[in-house]
């Protein structure tokens, strides 16, 4: 009873609009050391904080942020702890708030890291990752299926996606699958528009050139030697053009460090992902 008269004293509470950097520091850096699971549940926990408990945004503030998070690529819920620590405590917070929420999962995957390379190939160890593989596998399957069941709603939209997916089967390039699809949707809408029926040309012709270009550009860059620069623009590239959840990022890593690359193998990508 008590937890629910908090909870609607909270909830009808004017938000608090400012808050000391202490504060902040304070809440992202419990949120980047506790908060496992990916963006998702980045995003249910830090409701959870700002809004119930600390009452610091109203729910339709949060709902603001997070729609404007979805503009921009990036990883969502770091966005999200930038955008609240500058709301909360100005230029210093958004610094704060970004650095309190990332290092603790960057000291963590270090510590991973090392242990990995140290002792990964030991016979215990092995064992372990080799019995979580499976179960990130199908992680990755259910975070598909509810990623689809947001993001195609129409036949046409099942359409792009699946000509997109065999394409990517054959080889293609992925930036170019995404501005394909992205232009494939554009010339959809705007033939509906027009009331005209024949959008499978459109989407043959808009699938195609990115078949071939992702071809030549996969032979162009295969084997490419390992360094420190290389490493740095292509984090930079997905950083500029990811959007959505992280489990996109996979395809990235995969289509680029695993195949075109060689940098790592099939199972050294999935035990990162296990890690």
């Amino acid at each position: 009873m008590a937890n629910q008269l908090s909870n609607r004293v909270n909830a009808g509470k004017e938000p608090e609009r400012t808050s000391s950097l202490k504060a902040v520091a304070l809440v992202f850096l419990k949120l980047g050391t506790i908060a496992f699971g990916g963006p998702a549940a980045h995003i249910a926990m830090m409701d959870d904080e700002v809004v119930r408990r600390r009452g610091w945004l109203s729910r339709e503030e949060f709902v603001d942020l997070l729609g404007a998070t979805n503009l921009i690529p990036g990883p969502n819920s770091t966005e999200m702890a930038i955008h609240i620590g500058r709301r909360q405590a100005g230029l210093a917070g958004l610094l704060v708030a970004g650095a309190c929420f990332i290092l603790p999962a960057t000291f963590i995957v270090t510590a991973f890291a090392w242990i990995y390379v140290t002792y990964g190939s030991l016979p215990q160890v092995a064992g372990a990752l080799y019995g979580v593989k499976p179960v990130i596998i199908a992680i990755v399957l259910q975070a598909l299926v509810n990623l689809s069941r947001t993001a195609l709603k129409t036949r046409f939209l099942m359409a792009v996606a699946a000509v997109a997916a065999a394409l990517a089967f054959f080889g293609a390039n992925e930036l170019l699958l995404l501005m394909g699809g992205g232009v494939a949707v554009l010339a959809g809408k705007w033939l509906l528009t027009l009331r005209r029926a024949q959008l499978s040309g459109w989407v043959w012709i808009l699938g195609a050139w990115p078949l071939e270009l992702g071809k030549g550009f996969a032979a162009g860059t295969s084997g490419t030697a390992f360094g420190l620069w290389p490493l740095f623009w292509f984090f930079l590239k997905v950083g500029s053009i990811l959007y959505g959840s992280g489990y996109v990022l996979l395809a990235f890593m995969r289509a680029d460090l695993v195949e075109r690359w060689g940098w790592l193998t099939e199972t050294q990508l999935l035990d990162a992902v296990a890690a």
